[in-house]
């Protein structure tokens, strides 16, 4: 299977281009012409997004089997960023999907997505902004599956030690979880079709009972 990743020159992005690599899939990587990636996944096929090379996102997309969305907007004066990034960029990924016959969509989100009264949405409203992006791939008629991670931290040096606890939406509204695990989770969902048409929100620590994302789905509360 090929996946295709865009944002996969973030601190998330990139963690997930790794870890599809290290699953056994064929990685395409869509960034930006003056992103920098890790060397880590350099050896990955490269398609660049810019205004003037000419390259289309339909383009990029073409032969893939799967999407993983990784694209969010980041801490800036332009507070218009969110609306761009987490709604209409990720409309415009959808769309290209359709048209490409991709059908598979894995989009990396936020907990609290869609929750007005938040600390988070001084900047650019953007838990709002992520859940018209949410609702315009629920919307597509693809088998997508929203990860919403808790905050996002850099520490890979207790990951054996995380349990990630699974839940359905509007479940989880506080907690953390590596930025390593979201990557992890990512790739487990496109492993597993009870993801599809999920909601899945995600945090971790050492007093989590260790699961399986399948397992946990059969949990949920519909």
């Amino acid at each position: 299977m090929k996946v295709a990743i865009t944002g996969a020159s973030g601190k998330t992005g990139f963690r997930v281009a790794e870890e599809a690599i290290s699953a056994g899939y064929e990685v395409r990587l869509i960034i930006r012409s003056q992103s920098e990636i890790p060397d880590s996944i350099k050896g990955c096929e490269r398609y660049l997004l810019s205004d003037t090379n000419g390259i289309t996102l339909d383009y990029a997309l073409k032969g893939c089997d799967s999407l993983v969305i990784a694209t969010g907007a980041r801490p800036s004066i332009d507070l218009t960023g969110p609306a761009k990034v987490d709604y209409l960029n990720i409309q415009k990924q959808v769309e290209s999907c359709k048209r490409q016959k991709l059908k598979r969509v894995i989009l990396v989100s936020s907990l609290c997505a869609g929750k007005l009264i938040h600390p988070l949405n001084l900047f650019g409203l953007i838990l709002i902004w992520k859940r018209l992006g949410e609702q315009s791939l629920q919307k597509s008629g693809l088998d997508w599956t929203v990860i919403r991670p808790g905050g996002l931290n850099e520490n890979e040096t207790n990951l054996k030690t995380q349990n990630i606890l699974f839940s359905g939406q509007k479940t989880q509204e506080e907690g953390s979880i590596p930025r390593r695990l979201v990557a992890k989770s990512c790739i487990e969902a496109l492993k597993t079709k009870e993801s599809i048409e999920k909601i899945i929100e995600i945090t971790s620590s050492e007093e989590n009972q260790k699961t399986t994302m399948s397992k946990a789905i059969k949990t949920f509360k519909i």
